[in-house]
């Protein structure tokens, strides 16, 4: 049976961001599905223990750009440590995904372009205009995708699948899902593809 791995993340996590292409290349190389499902962490974070950025202690803040620099080295993705927007509202960009594979298609490029936009680019992907060039450069119908993506519809997507994040005790981005295991950071992708190659029973709380 052809694994399916479930992808909760948001677009502003630099760490999803760090891991996108290692782990779209692991899925791929087991023949894995792969089902987005962007999440709105401040929905998250209260109801499974995380905290934003900002309200860290200095110590886990200082920490986090050490790990920057280490898995930007790791990984030679282009990294700015402070993007020009960031902090800012993933939504848009996180509901261009749902909005792309619920018209049947396939999100990884444009989520890959939305990644490098915020970590590479220095791009407010809460801009409209921002999401409608990404589209346009994927070769979507980028006003179509857009105004799903804005939609009633969508938007419940994006709710429920937040839901689920917090019944399934996700609690960071990213976090992949396999047959219910789930295996939390970028960090973690090579216990993943280990998981896939042995087909082993998945590790459950």
């Amino acid at each position: 049976m052809t694994p399916s791995i479930e992808y909760f993340y948001t677009t502003i996590s630099p760490w999803a961001y760090l891991g996108h292409d290692q782990f779209l290349g692991t899925a791929a190389k087991y023949g894995a599905t792969v089902i987005y499902k962007p999440v709105n962490l401040n929905v998250v974070f209260p109801e499974t223990g995380g905290l934003p950025l900002a309200k860290r202690a200095p110590a886990r803040q200082k920490y986090r750009f050490v790990e920057m620099k280490r898995w930007k080295e790791r990984r030679s993705l282009p990294l700015n440590l402070q993007p020009a927007h960031f902090p800012t509202n993933p939504a848009l960009a996180d509901r261009t995904v749902i909005a792309i594979a619920e018209a049947g298609g396939d999100p990884a490029d444009f989520l890959g372009r939305a990644f490098r936009a915020v970590w590479a680019y220095d791009r407010d992907v809460a801009d409209e205009h921002v999401i409608e060039g990404l589209l346009s450069d994927t070769g979507q119908d980028a006003r179509t995708i857009l105004e799903a993506a804005k939609s009633d519809a969508i938007e419940a997507i994006y709710a429920a699948y937040t839901q689920d994040a917090v019944d399934r005790s996700v609690f960071g981005s990213p976090t992949y899902v396999l047959a219910g295991e789930p295996f939390w950071g970028q960090d973690r992708i090579d216990l993943l593809a280990d998981a896939l190659e042995s087909g082993r029973a998945p590790y459950l709380p």
